[in-house]
């Protein structure tokens, strides 16, 4: 492709991707939805401008990296020590429900293979926190008891997640489960669990000291981009995917990350959240390539919509994934059952994080066109809908005593003398 032709898509991309998101955002309909959107409209589906390249591909895992890092460093661990074991309970609940029952739907009442049945149980995991979060500020319910349980269970959940969708991505690139292979991940895991805190503050304390020292602007966003890549790169090494290291190098700059067991580090909680601010812009300029790619990997064409297939197996997994989340809202047997209600449903948005599952599934081969466009219209329509079902919950139960009941105030970060900026 000519210089010229690249950059005359990548302009047509981030140019859609803005307009469409801030006319999903003014709907009050997450915006990962308008990006998604742009993608299906320049591509082979409707307009057929642009098709997936070499290039866009690896704008898209440049994107992926950048927003599994940003959900790392947005990872909140207070908010799973503050709701304690009902968030842990609810994660462990509605993680394990939908991919068993995903996985039984796909292998046994559709007949689909071993590796297409656990890719697809994979996706229907997910939870995403941002759409959630966004929705539980909309309603003043993010510092509420059921909102801390929701925000601790999402925090258990994109760990879990991560670490299924690495093991999946290693199974698909050897083709079988091999020992080998997933012992290397595990060990990235603990690994990171180990040293990451060590790292994060080392950069942490290097960093705050250069930056009384020179002159010139852009030292965090440069040297925490670098960072990123570097432990990108190191996933790669040891056999995971690239993003599992996004996500490790996130968490570890997060404002509250503790090792296991109560152990801690002394972490500026102002300084996480000046590497926030200035990355920011970075992350937002990839992340919309990566929904767009993923738009444009979907060609509805292909889709035989007057086949019984793709509306019974739509249904059936949309089934499934909204079941599977509500039964993670049970598993508090002390809790009322409104509470229980608000927090299942609140669990219920895939967003960004199941699009993720999906594409790798679409990349490796597993997913042909039409569970692919099955599974991301599943996942579109928890996104879409689920700010509207929640609000409407909220309206009707908004003051119901079960969820009067233990209202917390919001978390303090203490100002350890640095500030944004």
């Amino acid at each position: 492709m000519e210089a010229h032709e690249f950059f005359l898509q990548l302009a047509l991309i981030l140019i859609s991707a803005r307009i469409l998101a801030e006319f999903a955002s003014r709907l009050g309909v997450p915006t990962v939805i308008g990006e998604l959107m742009a993608g299906i409209i320049l591509g082979p589906s409707l307009l057929g401008w642009l098709h997936v390249t070499e290039q866009l591909q690896l704008m898209a895992e440049i994107g992926i990296i950048l927003l599994l890092f940003k959900v790392g460093l947005e990872t909140d661990f207070d908010h799973l020590a503050h709701a304690g074991r009902n968030a842990i309970a609810v994660a462990l609940v509605g993680f394990t429900v939908p991919f068993v029952l995903g996985y039984a739907t796909a292998r046994y009442l559709f007949g689909f293979d071993n590796m297409v049945a656990l890719m697809l149980g994979g996706t229907l995991t997910a939870t995403s926190i941002g759409v959630t979060v966004r929705i539980l500020q909309d309603v003043g319910r993010q510092n509420s008891m059921e909102g801390q349980v929701v925000l601790g269970a999402a925090v258990v959940d994109d760990v879990l997640g991560v670490i299924l969708l690495a093991t999946l991505y290693q199974i698909t690139v050897d083709g079988q489960i091999s020992v080998l292979a997933l012992a290397r991940i595990i060990a990235f895991v603990g690994i990171f669990f180990l040293l990451a805190p060590l790292l994060a503050r080392l950069l942490s304390a290097g960093i705050q000291r250069l930056l009384g020292k020179t002159t010139m602007p852009g030292l965090i966003p440069s040297t925490i981009i670098a960072l990123v890549l570097l432990f990108a790169s190191l996933a790669n090494l040891l056999g995971a995917p690239e993003l599992l290291g996004g996500f490790a190098a996130g968490i570890a700059l997060s404002r509250r990350f503790f090792l296991p067991f109560g152990i801690s580090l002394a972490h500026h909680s102002a300084f996480a959240e000046r590497i926030d601010v200035q990355t920011t812009p970075i992350i937002q300029l990839f992340t919309p390539i990566f929904f767009v790619v993923v738009g444009l990997s979907l060609d509805l064409r292909q889709v035989d919509w007057g086949s019984a297939f793709i509306w019974i197996f739509s249904l059936t997994v949309l089934s499934v994934a909204i079941l599977g989340k509500l039964v993670g809202g049970q598993a508090m047997p002390n809790r009322h059952p409104i509470f229980r209600l608000a927090v299942g449903i609140s669990m219920v948005p895939r967003g960004e994080v199941g699009l993720i599952f999906a594409e790798l599934g679409r990349a490796a081969g597993v997913f042909g066109p039409q569970v692919y466009a099955g599974l991301v219209i599943v996942i579109a329509y928890t996104t879409l809908l689920a700010p509207f079902w929640i609000k409407l919950f909220y309206r009707r139960y908004g003051h119901h005593p079960s969820l009067e009941e233990g209202e917390e105030p919001p978390p303090e970060i203490p100002d350890q003398g640095f500030h944004p900026g």
